[in-house]
């Protein structure tokens, strides 16, 4: 089997869509899958690229510069050096990607699928604050069943998520196929050595945060419950990583409730060590987005044998179902800050999650799985494209 990818991120630019790329290329590699990513070129070139990820012309974006947007002449010139080459393309994100990747494959007579890793009825108003919520999620829900549709098939991180693609009025078949996570990457890690390079004394209480510093993270919420856990826990450390359009006015929140010494930002850390050491700094992982198709970061935090108190909302109710690593609350202040004093103040409690996480991610979150049904998908469309094909001639 021969895929192309197309997506509109890709690392340097850290989030969940491109980590999700790079597992499943990674084990489907394992499977005898080949795949080929086009993806932006970024100013800080990325110098770990193999020859099967192709990086195209992209301009800066004004409002969120972070990511960058592909030159769409480019991608599809890129995407159409496949002619005759690739069994199936794979949008990963709705913008130029899908319109280059849906264009492609309809020319090179091949099935396009696409993964919805976003979930924009509630990332949109953050963007488009002057429109009304109900506006927003209007816009939102019409242009994401008009993108599924125009593809023939569609892949959903969670159950969650593929209801909600259904309640939009997507007709195209929805497979629910999450990523995994490749638990020969979260081994190891110095948790000493992060709290010496940021001079976090060996006894102090880390609440950790590993994502994207944007609103719709629900970070705000998180300042509220560290405000709380303070009074209980007066040097508690809130170590947030990840950098994002919400950092400065957090700084602000942070300021204004006396909050200053009691959170530390470190921005984003290399996933080949730094993050590893930084996960294993922590005494407890906090989480509270409501956005969420899936959370990877939870699976990571498990993975590492760092406890999670987290609220469970879309993709991350089904990451924590069952989760023996993780205590889940509601989203309310004063019962999330009294789950992370007892995590903090509870050694035994602490030392049952965070062996307990570890089989949870083993037994039930393994990539290779899911990567199985990814081919499997893969196997499938193609199939069907081959007898359409033959049927009609």
């Amino acid at each position: 089997m021969r895929v192309l990818m197309v997506s509109d991120v890709f690392f340097p630019r850290v989030n969940g869509v491109s980590t999700s790329i790079q597992t499943f290329r990674s084990d489907l590699a394992s499977y005898g899958c080949e795949t080929w990513l086009v993806a932006p070129e970024y100013p800080h070139a990325w110098r770990n690229d193999d020859e099967r990820i192709l990086r195209q012309p992209s301009r800066y974006l004004v409002f969120d510069p972070e990511d960058r947007i592909m030159k769409r002449s480019a991608a599809l010139e890129a995407c159409m050096g496949f002619a005759g080459k690739v069994d199936v393309l794979h949008v990963q994100t709705p913008f130029v990607a899908h319109a280059v990747g849906v264009a492609a494959a309809r020319r090179l007579k091949i099935p396009a699928i696409e993964t919805y890793h976003t979930f924009f009825e509630e990332y949109l108003h953050h963007y488009l604050p002057l429109l009304p919520a109900a506006v927003t999620r209007a816009i939102a829900r019409s242009f994401s069943r008009r993108q599924c549709n125009a593809v023939d098939a569609v892949v959903a991180p969670s159950s969650q998520l593929a209801h909600v693609l259904a309640g939009y009025g997507v007709t195209q078949p929805i497979h629910t196929i999450p990523t995994g996570l490749r638990l020969e990457e979260f081994e190891g890690g110095d948790g000493g050595a992060f709290r010496a390079r940021h001079g976090i004394d060996g006894r102090r209480p880390v609440m950790l945060l590993v994502g994207r510093v944007a609103h719709e993270k629900n970070i705000g919420f998180l300042l509220r419950v560290l405000d709380r856990v303070r009074r209980s826990v007066p040097d508690v450390l809130f170590v947030i990583a990840g950098e994002g359009p919400a950092k400065p006015s957090l700084q602000r929140a942070a300021a204004d409730a006396g909050l200053v010494d009691n959170v530390l930002f470190v921005g984003y850390l290399d996933r080949r060590g730094p993050l590893l050491d930084c996960y294993r700094a922590a005494d407890v992982f906090v989480f509270a987005s409501r956005t969420e198709t899936q959370g990877l970061v939870l699976l990571e935090s498990l993975a590492l044998g760092v406890p999670v108190v987290s609220t469970a909302m879309l993709g991350t109710k089904e990451v924590l179902d069952g989760a023996a690593g993780a205590i889940v609350v509601r989203e309310d202040v004063a019962e999330f800050a009294a789950a992370v004093v007892r995590v903090l103040r509870e050694d035994r409690l602490r030392s049952e999650l965070a062996s307990a996480g570890r089989k949870f991610v083993e037994r039930r979150w393994a990539s290779r799985e899911t990567a199985r049904r990814l081919l499997a998908l893969y196997e499938e469309v193609a199939r069907a494209e081959r007898a359409d094909s033959t049927t009609s001639r």
